[in-house]
């Protein structure tokens, strides 16, 4: 009987190994690493294979039918329907193969070892279509959150006012899109307008209040000759939007917020920050100046009394570039819980434009986190072209995998 099942082991292995690995059909969709995706992939079948080589060697008291069991429940959240079922077959059939062999696929126990993995293949089946339901609906809900996003948060033109721009939304999670984070610019006759804010809170009453403050911006960027009667037109919205919310959430929330101008035919940038991340300030040469409010200023909505807000002016020379972000950049922090600093990371580099600065930005952020972000962030970068030039200058790269300045 141990030969018998020696032998149909055998001859089970190969037809094992062809109908669960023969197809690359079905892959993990999700962006896992290629080791830990490559060993999910296989292990059906090796829980199959496994379960013959145990049946074959071990006593006729052992059973491996927990093996053959597993393998198609395994491949059910993680494969495609075809590959599902290809599993379940080869679990059965090596079963009935196996008892075939060794002259017992009539008693009882082995008829119940049969059932039981032909069970487990159908259960299987349902699951997986289940998890492919839940999946498609995840889907459809991702696609409304960033078609809701892209339309509160649009990409700015990359020439306004005769200004360079840029600006991202950089979500913590890949498949993430509803956030407070938010970003907004403007051309008015009182020159390049811009806000980069943060709201207290995530999902739909975040997105909500970002609308409130990006339209409450676009209409006041317009109309207010000074960028204090701006930062009053949104507190004044927050203040509207407040009466119509009711619970513990609403009376307690906030935005903070920075607001820029760039006059035209001005070398200057003034700011109104009400309690943002300080932005930065970077020159053709590498030099940066980091923008810190002359008197710091609580967030916009907070309710807690009123105060003037007063505008700080910096002398903004052409080639310079004006970086307005969020405490998501500032706060990111690596394995060993160490914040990300920009203007460190940042001084003494320059770069094409406004839009290779971001992109080298948050590929930096991703290196010094590792990939393990736990808040969105917004950023805009603002340049005033030099007379002259050129539309690509050398770029010394931010990201020096392998230089000694860039060790920490």
């Amino acid at each position: 009987m141990a030969e018998g099942r020696r032998s149909g082991a055998a001859g089970s292995m190969d037809a094992v190994g062809r109908a669960v690995l023969g197809s690359r059909e079905g892959e993990l969709a999700s962006g896992g690493g290629r080791g830990t995706g490559r060993f999910i992939r296989m292990l059906p079948a090796l829980l199959i294979i496994g379960g013959l080589l145990f049946d074959s060697l071990a006593p006729p008291n052992f059973t491996a039918v927990p093996l053959f069991v597993a393998a198609p429940l395994i491949a059910a959240p993680f494969f495609s329907l075809s590959r599902t079922v290809r599993t379940g077959i080869a679990a059965v059939i090596s079963v009935i193969v196996m008892r075939i062999s060794d002259g017992t696929s009539t008693q009882v126990v082995p008829v119940i070892e049969m059932i039981t993995v032909l069970t487990g293949s159908v259960l299987a089946l349902v699951i997986n279509g289940v998890v492919r339901r839940g999946n498609e609906q995840l889907a459809s809900a991702r696609a409304v959150a960033e078609t809701a996003m892209r339309a509160v948060l649009p990409t700015p033109a990359e020439r306004i006012g005769g200004l360079q721009v840029a600006a991202r939304y950089e979500a913590a999670q890949a498949d993430e899109f509803v956030g407070g984070d938010l970003y907004a610019v403007a051309d008015t006759p009182y020159g390049v307008r811009v806000v980069v804010g943060d709201v207290r809170g995530k999902g739909l009453d975040a997105v909500g209040a970002v609308a409130v403050i990006i339209g409450a911006f676009r209409e006041a960027a317009e109309q207010e000759r000074s960028l204090e009667g701006v930062a009053q037109r949104l507190e004044r919205a927050l203040a509207r939007e407040g009466t119509r919310q009711y619970g513990l959430d609403a009376m307690e929330g906030f935005i903070t917020a920075v607001l820029g101008e760039i006059p035209p035919g001005a070398a200057t940038v003034r700011l109104v920050n009400r309690g943002h991340p300080e932005p930065i300030l970077l020159h053709a040469d590498g030099a940066l100046e980091v923008l810190a409010p002359s008197v710091p200023a609580l967030p916009l909505g907070m309710d807690l009394g009123v105060w003037p807000d007063r505008a700080d002016e910096w002398v903004m020379p052409p080639g310079a570039t004006l970086l307005a972000f969020t405490d998501g950049l500032s706060e990111a922090r690596d394995a060993n819980g160490v914040f990300y600093d920009p203007a460190a990371r940042l001084c003494g580099r320059i770069f094409p434009g406004p839009e290779e600065l971001l992109s080298a930005l948050t590929d930096d952020v991703r290196l010094h986190t590792g990939g393990r972000a736990t808040d969105d962030m917004a950023l805009i970068a603002v340049g005033r072209p030099a007379e002259g030039q050129p539309v690509r200058r050398t770029t010394v790269k931010i990201v020096g995998r392998g230089d000694e300045d860039a060790a920490r």
